[in-house]
């Protein structure tokens, strides 16, 4: 039992380091940056970015360690890991080089990346899947979003 707590923890930390990436790269750029984007009226304020991310990387945590516990290492967390991977490199590609096309090439790849871990950890617990269908929902939002700001700010 110790183990398994353990590795909750573990889940947590890997969770939060990708969040801890991402935000040491946005935090000059969103004061700097990003507010001299064109961006669409449906645009979130600000503080809403936040406590959103803060419960899904808590959630997808939650959600990894369901499925470690059920299976122990597999092809489903592979799938998380993979997520993980591309979630953690957004923000540098967004915020640290601004560069708003790529960016949404690797949204992309991290909305079908969630897409195969929702599935994946569905068929080994629907908990565990179900865990992430909020966080599938907010990257397809912020894929329409990053597409929106990329189409107002071509050159």
């Amino acid at each position: 039992m110790r183990n398994s707590w353990l590795m909750l923890v573990g889940f947590l930390v890997a969770s939060f380091t990708a969040a801890a990436i991402g935000g040491a790269v946005t935090s000059s750029s969103v004061r700097e940056w990003y507010p001299t984007l064109a961006k669409p009226d449906w645009t979130p304020p600000a503080w809403l970015f936040g406590p959103v991310w803060t419960a899904l990387y808590a959630m997808m945590a939650v959600a990894g360690w369901l499925v470690w516990r059920r299976t122990g290492w597999s092809a489903a967390l592979i799938w998380f890991a993979a997520q993980l991977v591309l979630n953690a490199t957004w923000s540098p590609v967004f915020f640290g080089l601004h560069r708003i096309g790529w960016a949404l090439v690797n949204i992309g790849l991290l909305w079908l990346a969630i897409a195969g871990t929702t599935v994946a950890f569905w068929r080994v617990t629907p908990v565990a899947g179900g865990l992430f269908v909020p966080y599938l929902a907010w990257v397809s939002f912020a894929t329409a979003l990053n597409f929106a700001i990329w189409r107002l700010n071509r050159p």
